[in-house]
């Protein structure tokens, strides 16, 4: 059994992977001033990004759903690893090796992560496949290949391999690299048989490795190839603790910075239709891996494309009875983008690879720049199931109709999709239409819900959701979200309070040493106070080493403050210059109201008190207040001098 990983190496681990390098693996980044970085929080659901990453503190934190922390925080949270999987995968990534104390470490042995162990194992089968893919027996699947218009470059540049068609192959070579029987079957690589003996669950297939946004193999996509097999036409990885089909995206780790870059993404339907699209120059192109395109999918795709006004997902579809319905499946997810949703059909009932080997790479090119808004593909596919020769069949289709335009909150584009309906509907009358729209709308509103399909904000001819909920491009004000316990950030104090604890963790050497001869008392949010504690446990701001941040938070007494602290080490500071002028006057402001709080105090000890008190407790009392005013004067006249 490993033992616990050497407090030195988690620190190396954590300096040598910077959290914008981790972060950037899962979502879009841009600049949101001061030095930090911002994107959509993947872990809530959002329209306007509030998910910050600082990479000078090597923190991020979340000013929407308040998650928080450091680089290992990240990897722990988004991928729900335990602290010492989180080390190992860094680990590897940053090329250092750990050492483990109480008895050392083996590799391959069972003290791994159970994730760690079945990532590997995974990425250990790819490399077998591929190497098998060579072997005398797979030159049925590399006849495939060919005949589907990839070559051997082609099938390296995806890594394509094949399975043997033996019982356990696979089994017995992953048993050599140390892997256990059971991991090999919780991994979904094996498969229990009737003998009790595990057996390869892929037999005589040509595989494609299934990666995850970071590019680790999490499972396969397996193609039969012989009439004898008799599984299905495809065989996926079954349902793993690192693989979930509604959480994958076949080719995500090769389109994803284009996608980033483009602000585009196309959606085809297999395996072979994104090697086409790859090949032929649309390196956006992404495929679902045996389900259909849902709402854990747009969350993926939503981090990639952020909130971007040109945004687009592109699907194509066959234009059989099947792909349509999958379009407007499709649609029905639209108003959960933040982007502009449009569909390519292709012609003639060929998917983009059949396109590509028809009529080269230009025609799967041309096919995307073909696409039409899906908003408007799903109007003519709702208006296409009425007979529009008779008044009747012409109303049913204007009652199914009109509330997917009234759903659209901008009233120009409302009105003018209201026409373009007329004009599919046969009714000369654009005015009466108009009307009918306006009506359902107006309905909606009356009831506060709204009509039919296709909510959000129009923009850019469909629905675009959350753009009316006035948010910023900025840093996000704290005021806006629930700020913790006990803080009021209407109130002054709270808020010079805040900007000094954030100088104190931000920029400590411009609030030392004064700083640290506060006492926790002197701040008058508990929550506050609570951190202000914390900093003096870590050995006060004055130390200010590189691992300052990481000791304030480590003395942090529980998560709560431990996400305050990581907040406001990441919270930009409200101030056009932070100079030592700018830490002067929170330090004077935050020690000025603790003594005026004190002078008050005392005041009201002399005032019960009395004029009969014993003469040395009021001479005392009254000695202590007249220094408090002195000094209070003195901060005021003075500044930061006076303190």
């Amino acid at each position: 059994m490993a033992g616990r990983i050497n407090d030195d190496d988690v620190k190396a681990v954590r300096d040598a992977v910077p959290i914008d390098a981790v972060v950037s693996e899962y979502l879009q980044l841009r600049n949101a001033g001061g030095g930090n970085l911002k994107g959509l929080c993947p872990f809530h659901d959002e329209k306007s990004p509030s998910f910050q990453v600082s990479p000078s503190k090597g923190l991020y934190h979340c000013f929407g759903c308040q998650a928080g922390g450091d680089t290992l925080d990240f990897i722990m949270k988004i991928d729900h690893l335990s602290f010492s999987e989180a080390v190992e995968r860094l680990a590897g990534t940053a090329g250092i090796t750990l050492r483990y104390e109480e008895g050392g470490y083996t590799p391959g042995q069972s003290g791994r992560g159970e994730r760690i162990r079945l990532v590997e194992a995974n990425k250990a089968a790819a490399v077998f496949y591929v190497d098998q893919l060579e072997s005398p027996e797979a030159e049925i699947g590399r006849k495939f290949l060919a005949s589907r218009g990839f070559d051997q470059a082609a099938a390296a540049h995806f890594g394509v391999g094949y399975s043997p068609a033996g019982w356990d192959h696979l089994t017995r070579f992953l048993r050599g690299k140390g892997f256990t029987d059971k991991e090999l079957i919780l991994s979904g690589l094996s498969q229990d048989s009737r003998s009790g003996k595990p057996i390869d669950r892929f037999r005589g297939r040509l595989m494609w490795p299934i990666r995850d946004i970071t590019g680790e193999v999490v499972g396969f996509g397996a193609r039969k190839l012989r009439d004898d097999d008799n599984g299905p036409k495809y065989l996926n990885t079954p349902e793993t603790p690192i693989y979930k089909k509604s959480q994958v995206l076949y080719g995500i780790d090769l389109a994803k910075k284009e996608i980033a870059k483009t602000s585009s993404a196309v959606v085809v339907e297999g395996y072979t239709d994104v090697m086409a699209c790859h090949l032929a120059g649309v390196t956006t192109a992404i495929a679902t891996c045996g389900t259909a395109f849902g709402g854990d999918h747009i969350k993926i795709l939503r981090r990639l494309l952020m909130d971007n006004a040109t945004a687009e997902v592109i699907f194509t579809f066959d234009g059989d009875a099947a792909g349509q319905k999958a379009a407007l499946r499709a649609f029905e997810d639209d108003q959960k983008f933040a982007a502009e949703t449009s569909i390519a059909i292709t012609p003639g009932g060929m998917d983009p690879c059949d396109l590509r080997l028809a009529e080269g790479d230009a025609a799967v090119a041309a096919l995307v720049a073909s696409r039409t808004p899906l908003f408007e593909f799903a109007l003519r596919q709702m208006v296409a199931r009425h007979n529009l020769e008779n008044p009747a069949g012409r109303a049913a289709a204007l009652d199914e109709a009109a509330p997917v335009v009234a759903a659209i909150k901008n009233i120009a584009i409302q009105h003018e999709s209201a026409v373009q309906l007329a004009g599919m509907l046969g009714i000369r009358d654009e005015q009466f239409v108009v009307k009918r729209v306006s009506q359902v709308a107006r309905w909606a509103r009356d009831r506060g819900g709204r009509p039919g399909q296709g909510q959000g904000q129009q923009q850019g001819g469909r629905a675009r959701p959350g753009h009316d909920q006035g948010h910023g491009q900025g840093s996000p004000e704290p005021a806006a979200h629930a700020p913790g316990p006990a803080l009021n950030l209407r109130s002054p104090a709270h808020r010079t309070e805040r900007e000094l604890l954030k100088l104190a963790l931000q920029r400590p050497a411009l609030v030392s040493p004064a700083f640290d001869a506060y006492g926790p008392d002197e701040f008058t949010a508990p929550p506050y106070a609570t951190v202000r504690q914390a900093i003096q446990d870590a050995g006060g701001a004055s130390l200010g080493t590189d691992d300052y941040l990481a000791r304030v938070r480590e003395a942090a007494p529980n998560d709560t403050v431990r996400a305050l602290v990581t907040e406001l080490a990441v919270e930009a500071i409200h101030a056009k210059t932070v100079d030592e002028i700018y830490a002067g006057v929170q330090l004077v402001q935050v020690r000025l109201r603790a003594v005026d709080r004190r002078v008050h105090e005392i005041q009201g000890t002399l005032s019960r008190l009395g004029p009969n008190a014993p003469a040395e407790q009021l001479a005392a009392v009254q000695e202590e207040l007249w220094i408090l005013q002195q000094y209070g004067q003195r901060l005021r006249n003075r500044g930061a001098e006076g303190l």
